[in-house]
């Protein structure tokens, strides 16, 4: 059994929390709190939201924030993300128990929820130390990975709140558009290739299977595993869930499934390639015919939803290297994003022109 223990750091410059006045809020909010000293460490990955660990004695939990500076509208809402959370953690077991949400800018100074923490092995570009990945491995990984997001896409919304938070009806439509927006609030620098890979989506809209709970930012380094890698543990993340088109949730995952035989700037964009590059895990391809199986839906558009996905991470990205031109982050991370954009934006019309 292999367990992470690294996946914190030292909580960056800039971005530390008022202990005193945590701690306080969390005494007069949550039951049952061991006497001691409040301890902060940060989670390193992640490009977006400011997640923290906390702990006190023994007691653990996480609490996550929006990110520093002005933020883009409608993104970031910590009570949404509490809320989902509230609603789907008795229905999806890998979805973590949330404590308690406080929109008082006196105690970190924004909108901020705490929820349980998980403990198991989190990968992204490498492997825990101990663990010596092999075919098997990877295919076993994969496949956890294929049948989480079909165990989610089963569930009756219904039967949750997020019936009430949604409107599946025209949901395609609306994700197109509205994205393309907020790349044009975003832009920086001229990509001739927008206009038309606008175009092409805007005419290519396919009509949607039935509605289902979508993660919508469903990928490796936001899940969680069991030592042995025999069961996913925990999938964090759930700003962007919501109710609309499963297949744009597989689209949005296969954007991040990189695989060996992509692009350079594709694989790295990010930085260091994922390892879902090394040998036995699954292929997009493999992936998509997995869920196509398992969830019983018809992938046949699958393209059109890929497509998608690459430009809506691309717009993600220019929304982060916007901030980060403007000096609203100084992350050094962000500084080659604008490359990473324009690499996106080609391979999205790359991908459109297979249909």
């Amino acid at each position: 059994m292999v367990e992470k223990t690294s996946d914190t750091i030292n909580v960056r410059p800039g971005e530390e929390l008022d202990k005193a006045k945590l701690l306080q809020f969390l005494k007069a909010n949550i039951e049952g709190l061991p006497e001691g000293a409040l301890e902060i460490r940060q989670f390193g990955a992640g490009h977006s939201n400011l997640t923290y660990a906390l702990s006190i004695g023994s007691w653990e939990a996480v609490l996550r924030r929006p990110p520093l500076g002005p933020v883009a509208p409608k993104a970031h809402d910590m009570e949404r993300e509490f809320n989902i959370l509230s609603s789907l953690h008795s229905f999806f077991p890998a979805a973590p128990k949330p404590f308690v949400f406080s929109q008082d800018l006196s105690v970190v100074g924004s909108p901020f929820f705490v929820m349980e923490r998980r403990r198991g092995v989190v990968i992204d570009t490498e492997f825990p130390e101990g663990v010596e990945p092999d075919k098997e491995l990877g295919r076993r990984i994969s496949e956890l990975m294929v049948d989480t997001l079909v165990e989610l896409h089963a569930i009756d919304y219904t039967r949750t709140a997020l019936a009430a938070m949604a409107k599946p009806e025209g949901f395609m439509e609306r994700q197109v558009n509205g994205w393309i927006g907020r790349y044009e609030r975003a832009k920086t620098d001229d990509i001739p290739e927008v206009a038309e890979l606008s175009e092409w989506m805007r005419s290519h809209i396919p009509v949607s299977p039935d509605p289902a709970i979508i993660h919508y930012d469903f990928k490796l380094n936001n899940a969680m595993f069991s030592g042995d890698f025999t069961k996913l543990t925990g999938l964090f993340d759930w700003e962007m869930t919501t109710v609309g088109d499963p297949l744009a949730d597989l689209g949005a995952a296969m954007s991040y499934w990189i695989q060996a035989d992509d692009p350079d700037l594709l694989k790295n964009g990010f930085g260091k390639a994922p390892v879902t590059v090394t040998e036995g895990f699954y292929t997009r391809a493999e992936f998509i015919a997995r869920y196509a199986e398992k969830s019983g839906r018809n992938v046949s558009n699958i393209d059109f939803y890929l497509t998608f996905a690459y430009f809506k991470l691309a717009v993600i990205c220019q929304q982060i290297y916007y901030r980060f031109k403007k000096g609203q982050t100084s992350d050094a991370r962000f500084a080659h994003f604008d490359q990473f954009v324009k690499s996106l934006i080609q391979y999205a019309l790359v991908t459109a022109k297979k249909m």
